[in-house]
């Protein structure tokens, strides 16, 4: 939603028609009108999608750029020069989707063979990261034309992605939270692994306050942090979905952001945390070095892992477990 606001209020934006999900029409007809674009709401239906891929290969015609920022090419072959832009691990990257939804994992795997088998029609594919311009050549398996070009932001900007978000704590706001992780509840975002990680943390004394941004979509989940919150003693705040200037103002009220997510094809609140100056402590992956300098990092996999590196940050020395002789051990054994 973000990218696609930014994208709607580009300086040098040629005449549009777009093609947008129904849900997001109170926030961008709006920015539609004010450029005189045509605005079309897609009701999310499958029915309604494949009307609209109709209409697509019905106005699109030669000489004109047909941009498609879901992951996917058009349904139906185009006149028009198709440009994808590819922000989807989960259709390029054979993740596992069994902790997903059955509903969920029907459309990806929809997804996924759609994308295999309409690959061909694309002239170019653009990407955020190094990394997922590398995962999308092995899945594509040919020699396509793919651009890595990282955007953020409506203005003309200098190219750079401002602060990097590796030192201490950002000065000058008055701090409500220790962490706070900006990210819905999908598996992938790892929300479980990291309640895990904080309880862990409790056990060592160390309580620290989180604060996390899970919608109504993520009731259940959310109903599970508060449970093991309660039980353990957590300091641990679910503020529900946030706008996107709440969301500024969330980073600028944490110590630090934390996320441990699996995977992502940009991590735009890392982006959004560096260039504000927040220090980041987040998963040892390639998404995260694509786009910021962590102050820490942390195994994702490992609950101990990620509870080792808030401890780092926090500046609570770790004290290694001893290594003993061998005599020692011998006289440990014998009776």
């Amino acid at each position: 939603m973000v990218l696609l606001a930014d994208l709607l209020q580009a300086a040098r934006l040629p005449p549009v028609v777009a093609f947008v999900d129904a849900r997001a029409h109170e926030r961008l007809a709006a920015l539609a009108a004010a450029r005189s674009m045509e605005f079309v709401p897609v009701r999310p239906s499958v029915r309604a999608r494949l009307a609209a891929q109709v209409s697509l290969r019905r106005v699109a015609a030669p000489g004109d750029t047909v941009l498609c920022l879901q992951g996917l090419p058009p349904l139906l072959p185009s006149r028009a020069r198709v440009v994808v832009f590819q922000q989807n691990r989960l259709l390029i990257e054979g993740a596992d989707l069994s902790a997903y939804p059955p509903k969920t994992r029907l459309q990806v795997a929809l997804s996924r063979l759609a994308g295999r088998l309409t690959r061909g029609r694309v002239a170019a594919w653009f990407v955020q990261t190094d990394s997922m311009r590398r995962a999308l050549l092995a899945w594509h398996g040919g020699d396509p034309d793919v651009r890595v070009l990282p955007f953020s932001g409506s203005g003309d900007g200098d190219g750079s992605w401002g602060a990097p978000g590796a030192g201490g704590p950002n000065t000058g706001v008055r701090r409500r939270w220790d962490f706070a992780y900006v990210s819905d509840g999908v598996p992938h975002k790892n929300h479980r692994r990291l309640i895990e990680a904080w309880g862990l943390l409790a056990v060592q004394g160390l309580r620290p306050s989180l604060a996390l941004t899970l919608g109504e979509r993520d009731a259940e989940l959310a109903r599970w942090i508060d449970a093991q919150a309660a039980a353990q003693g957590l300091h641990v705040s679910n503020l529900g979905h946030l706008g996107h200037d709440a969301v500024l103002g969330l980073y600028q009220s944490a110590g630090a952001l934390v996320f441990p997510s699996l995977l992502e094809s940009f991590g735009l609140p890392l982006v959004e945390a560096s260039r504000l100056g927040v220090p980041i402590v987040a998963s040892e992956r390639d998404y995260v070095r694509d786009v910021c300098v962590p102050a820490q990092t942390f195994d994702p996999m490992s609950a101990v892992s990620i509870a080792r590196a808030v401890t780092r940050f926090l500046g609570t020395p770790e004290t290694p477990m001893p290594v003993r002789s061998a005599a020692e051990f011998i006289e440990a054994v014998l009776p």
